[in-house]
This record gives structure tokens, sequence and C-alpha cells, in this order.
């Protein structure tokens, strides 16, 4: 029997290329459960680069399970595939397509020079999926649309095709169009403008000539590409050659379809089918013929790390080395591993280079200005990593073991350092608070969360100083049970989720007296403080005042900082809930001393039984703090943004339109009621709507909320 065929061969060769020309950089995006994966299979299947749709792992393909898991992980992780077609160097991003991990969404964008938004016939467009459309608009990113999982029982591809027209705007016109077979299932293309049937349906690849009851489904979309294409042509005579008649050669059009793709003002739509290999050819065809090379993308802002000025760089392979980290991995036997993408000169093995901070040390991430040795550079296919012996500006490779590179951080020459210009990344807005489960975790917590916040440009991480609660600051509900789950698998720290204690304050409501007074005799010297002291309101913000209005020397000079002292301490303490007290003028009235037994710590008792004194004769106060929220959401939803504010103890204090459809909602809302709104937002807009906030003030809370608080505190 022979031995089972393997793709070792494309395991252990990694494509290269030799001049950025020869180099596409492209980044799947869309909606989870699209088929972004399961394309990106597809193409290497269609490519020879493995034999099937499936992992390839020290040549052997690996078993439907394990699959499953690295799908899962996909789905989680931005990953890198490349390939080699038509003399060209592929490198596909695969970015995940759930809205916890625009992080690794918005570096598949930074590392790519043109996207593929992958949209299901059965599912249609999610508001993810707008909102990723955008943001490539406003940065003038070529687009094309690749239309999938047309073997679904609830594939419709017109009405997909109709949706995309009407969300994505002018410019989205189809190259091809399903053709179906009798019983329904989609077994060819039809080429709007070869005018040729691409048939499937024998397993292969077949062009032949449109039978008759063909060619009134190619007219009309014909003419609207036609039309389409020739609107972007920089040959202002085609449009009135093409209305007089004028058969516009084949050959004219597809360059101008590939130039107005290429500078991001035309965007195709094709069909595919990765189960069968559909289409695979006809996309093949766009990402190497039509998408921009590095030539084509001008290259990011770069600085001095000292923020100094410096010549602007150029996609040169012998010029100035400038290359980015977009992505941090962890592997259990590799270590770690970055994904870089080389803007600027070539990146080499066992060369030592500057590490560049990226600007997110308010996260987590301290800003790096080092030198690091890289170790040996690869391509990864899968889990597999094939050595290559260098990159060029324009490609994107895989670094083991740069120990102090983070996400984000620049990498240039030694003596020449660089800092490109750092990307926006969307802010962590869900709080969780988490704890070690044992000691031993204990231990080992600091160092897993260093690594995840190294991997994570997205997570912040914070001590809560007033709570002393740690807290993990995430995308969403799905990133920390990722980040929890990575903390355990990885890096074997056991950590669980705790409830989050929102900081508080306590005031007085009203003047209150305290009577302050710690007396012990032991034997020898005893301890002997009393002090009376007047406690009064002040105005929000006002923070602690003390006023001495000592007569006669009841409580020596020399103690009464003492009291001070010991009042201060118990604020910090609390007297109602367990939160500081604040907004608090302490009058020092009277006192007594003893010439042996009184001392510094007596009156520090003193003062702070003072305080408790006074609050127990008094009615305390619980404030809560209060955020401004600011929500950008398209008008559809802004009513019931607005309710769902409202609900919370929100006032909204305005709203405004933003650009085309959408609106600032803006509202103060007491942030216990707020902690989970980035997950309650995102559902009720369906992923389309984002919000920020910043802390206002403090306000009293509700005396029937405020007496649950102070219950559960006893």
């Amino acid at each position: 029997m022979a031995d089972k065929p393997t793709a070792a061969g494309a395991a252990g060769r990694a494509p290269t290329a030799d001049e950025p020309g020869r180099i596409r950089n492209v980044v799947l995006v869309g909606h989870s459960g699209a088929g972004k994966t399961a394309l990106a299979e597809a193409l290497l299947v269609a490519t020879g680069t493995i034999p099937r749709a499936g992992r390839v792992e020290d040549g052997t393909t690996v078993s439907d399970f394990d699959e499953a898991e690295v799908r899962q992980q996909r789905s989680i992780n931005l990953s890198l595939t490349p390939f080699e077609y038509n003399g060209a160097k592929v490198n596909l991003l695969d970015s995940p397509g759930y809205a916890d991990f625009t992080g690794d969404l918005r570096a598949g964008l930074r590392a790519a020079d043109a996207a593929v938004f992958v949209v299901s016939s059965a599912d249609g467009i999610d508001g993810t999926t707008r909102m990723i459309w955008e943001e490539c608009a406003a940065v003038g990113m070529p687009r094309a649309v690749v239309i999938t999982r047309l073997d679904s029982p609830r594939a419709d591809f017109e009405a997909t095709l109709e949706a995309c027209q009407a969300t994505f705007g002018d410019g989205v016109l189809p190259l091809y169009l399903p053709l179906h077979a009798d019983g329904g299932e989609v077994g060819g293309l039809i080429g709007l403008l070869s005018q040729q049937v691409i048939d499937y349906s024998s397993g292969t690849r077949e062009q032949r000539d449109p039978d008759a009851e063909h060619l009134p489904l190619i007219s009309d979309a014909r003419n609207a590409l036609i039309e389409g294409i020739i609107a972007e042509s920089e040959d202002e005579t085609l449009m009135d050659r093409y209305l007089d008649g004028e058969d516009i050669d084949i050959k004219v059009l597809i360059e101008d379809l590939e130039t107005a793709v290429a500078r991001g003002s035309f965007y195709p739509v094709l069909a595919a089918c990765a189960g069968s290999g559909l289409g695979m050819a006809e996309l093949l065809e766009v990402l190497t013929s039509a998408f921009p090379s590095p030539l084509e993308h001008p290259l990011l802002p770069v600085t001095r790390p000292d923020g100094s000025s410096v010549e602007p760089l150029t996609c040169d392979p012998a010029g100035r080395l400038c290359a980015e980290v977009v992505k941090t991995t962890t592997d259990p036997y590799v270590g770690r591993i970055s994904l870089v993408r080389v803007f600027s000169g070539t990146l080499r093995p066992d060369a030592t280079l500057h590490v560049s901070g990226h600007g997110l040390a308010d996260r987590g991430h301290d800003d790096h200005d080092v030198d690091e040795k890289v170790g040996a550079l690869s391509c990864p296919l899968g889990k597999t990593l094939r050595t290559v012996d260098h990159a060029i500006a324009g490609d994107i490779v895989a670094i083991a073991k740069l120990s102090q590179a983070e996400t984000g951080d620049t990498l240039s020459g030694k003596d020449d350092p660089l800092l490109v210009h750092a990307w926006d990344m969307p802010e962590p807005l869900l709080p969780v608070a988490i704890q070690a489960k044992s000691k031993a975790d204990e231990d080992k917590l600091s160092t897993g969360l260093q690594r995840i916040v190294a991997e994570e440009p997205t997570v912040r991480l914070e001590r809560n100083v007033e709570t002393s609660q740690l807290i993990l600051w995430c995308m969403g509900e799905a990133h920390a049970d990722v980040l929890i789950d990575r903390l355990a698998s990885k890096y074997g720290v056991a950590v669980e989720q705790v409830e989050l204690r929102v900081p508080l304050r306590e005031t007085f409501t009203a003047n209150a007296s305290g009577h302050g007074r710690h007396v012990k005799q032991s034997g020898g010297h005893g301890q002997f403080a009393v002090c009376d002291v007047e406690f009064e309101p002040l105005p929000s913000g006002s923070g602690f005042e003390f006023v001495d209005k000592i007569y006669g020397g009841s409580v020596p000079n020399q103690f009464i900082p003492s009291v001070e002292k010991g009042i201060r301490a118990q604020m910090e303490r609390g007297v109602a809930a367990g939160y500081p007290v604040v907004d608090v003028r302490a009058t020092l009235t009277d006192g007594k001393a003893h010439s042996v037994d009184s001392s510094d710590m007596a009156f520090q008792i003193a003062g702070g039984l003072a305080l408790k004194d006074a609050a127990d004769n008094s009615q305390v106060s619980l404030l809560e703090p209060v955020l401004e929220i600011s929500v950008l959401v398209p008008d559809d939803y802004v009513g019931a943004v607005m309710s769902d504010l409202s609900t919370r103890r929100g006032r909204v204090t305005g709203t405004e339109p933003v650009g085309t459809g959408r609106s600032l909602v803006k509202a103060e809302v007491p942030e216990v009621e707020v902690t989970r709104y980035a997950i309650d937002l995102r559902s009720l807009s369906h992923g389309t709507a984002t919000f920020s906030r910043h802390h206002l003030r403090y306000e009293p809370m509700p005396s029937h909320i405020a007496s649950k608080v102070t219950s559960a505190s006893t």
C-alpha cells in the first residue's frame, strides 16, 4: 500500500519574494461564521500549499478534532498564511470575526495593503462589518467583497449582493454571477466581462461559452459593471465611446478595473464556495493582479523615538530598516512569537535591532528603548514555522523569542532608531475583577499577566488601590473568558472572577459632634487621650479641612497634629461601609491629656474614635462616582440607547448628529450602573454603537441603594 500523500514539500519550503512588487498583503475581514477561515484554507488548497482544507504539521494533515480546535483559535486570533500564485507571494491575514477581538482586526488592517470582506450569503452583513468598511474607507484601503457559503440551504446571492451595495455604497459591483444547476446547487460562475461560463460541476474548472438561456442573465449586470469601470477610468473619452455603441476592448476594461481596485475606488464582488473550490481561481486573480503591492501603499509616519523628524521612508529593501510588531503570541514550546511587518530595509536573522515603544504605557505596556538580538525568521503555515533567511521591505515574517518587543513596537537599526506612529487601538471598557484561586497561583499571577499584557494591546491591567481588586479591562465577555482561559492553559495560573467593587465615598450630611476617649492602664505607662471634635460637611470636591480651636492647652500643642493624623487615617478606612470619607471639616474644640500617659499614638486613636462617634450620632451619606458616557450610535438605535440610559439612572445631556446616519448621545450615569455597558450596548445596537467614558464627580447615592451597600458591608 502506498504511503499517504502529505504536504511535506509545501510545509518545508516557505514562499519568498525577492522584490516588494511581487508581494501582496491581504487581510480577510468579516463577522464570525462568514467563512473566512474556510476561504483561507480553500485558497491554500487551490495553490497547492496544502493537500486539502486542513492544517499541516510536520508534514502531516492533522485530524478533524484538532482542526476544530485550530479553527476556534483562529477565530479569536490574527493568523498569517503565506502562499505563492502567479509569480506573487500573498501574505493572507485571517482576522477574527468577533467584536471582542477588534485589536487583532486592527492589527490585520495595519499589516495589510488591501482587504477582502467575506460576507455569508446565508447570514448577510452585521454591524461590525459595516464599521470595518468605514475604517478602511477612511484610509483609502483597497477592498473586494467575496460572497461565500453558496452551498448553504439559506444562501441568497442576489439579496446579499443588494445588501452589500446598500451598505457599502457606490462602486460595489459583481465580476461574476453564480450559475445554478438543475438541482438548485451552484455549479459554476458566469464571467460578466469575458461572457464565459466557468463550470465547476465536474470537480475541475472548465471554461466554455454560455448557453442561450444565460445571455439575459448576463446583459444587465454586464452593462452595469462596464459603466462602473468606465466611470473610474482615467480615459475621459471612454464613456462617450461606450455610449456611442463602441465595443470596448476587454483588455482595456480589465486594466482600468485593476487600476480602480488598486487605488481603492472600485470594489469588485466575487462569489465563492470554499467546500467545492468554486471561485478560488477568480479570487486569486484579483488578489495578485488587482490588489496593490507594498510599493503602491503609502508608508506610515515615522519619527525618531524622541519625536524629532526624519526623512520619509520608502518601501526599499536597501533602505533604512523599519518594521513593526503587529501581533504577539506565545507558544508553549517555541516561546514568544512576534508577527512583524517590514516597511523599509531588510530584516535578517542574528541582527541586533533597536526596539522602540508604542505609546500604550497607560495600559500596562511599558514604552521600550532597548536593543535586542533577532533570532530565526520564519514563515508560518498553521503551527509549522518554516525558516526563511531574510524578509524584505513589504513582507511579513514571524520572529521567535524577542523577549522585549511587544505588539505595536517598532524595530529599527541599532544605530538608527526609528518610531512608527502608533495605531489607534480600541479602549477596553469592560472591567473584570479577578483573583488567584490559590497561594501557588498567586505567586505565578504577576508573570502570567505580564505576558498577557504583552500579547494583547487591547487589555489594560489595573490594581485598584481603594478596593484592593485586580482588574482586567477587556473588550467584552468573550475576550475576558479567553484571557482567563489563556492564563490557565498557557501559563498555569488559575484565576476566578469576583464581583467588581466600584469605589464609593462617604460624607456627613449634617453637623455632628464626636467624642474620642482612649484610656488604658495596664502597669507602667498607660495610654490616655481625650478629644472633642466638631464635624461639618463641605461642598463637593472640597476635600478635608482641620481646624484647631483649643484654648488653655487642654490638648498639648505637640498632640494636635496627632489628632488630625488619626482622623485622616479613620477617614481612609471609612465609618459606614468601609469607603473613604471626603468633604468634611473637623474642628478640634476640647480634650484632655495626661502628663505621663498621653502620647502621639494615643491621640491618633482618640481622633479616629471621635470621627466614628460623630458618624454614629449623625447620618452619613454614600457618594457614588458619576461618569459622562458618550455613545456614537446609528440613528435607528438612538431612541433605544436613550431609553436604556434612563433605566440606569442616567441623565441624557444632549444629542448631536455626527456624519451621515449617526448621532452622538451624551449622558451622565452612575458608574455602578454601567460596569457591563460594553456588553449591553453591543447587544442593544447589534454591534453598531461605540462609547467612551470619563469620570465627572461624586454624587449622593439614593438611600434605598445605599442601605443595601451598607448592609452588605457589615
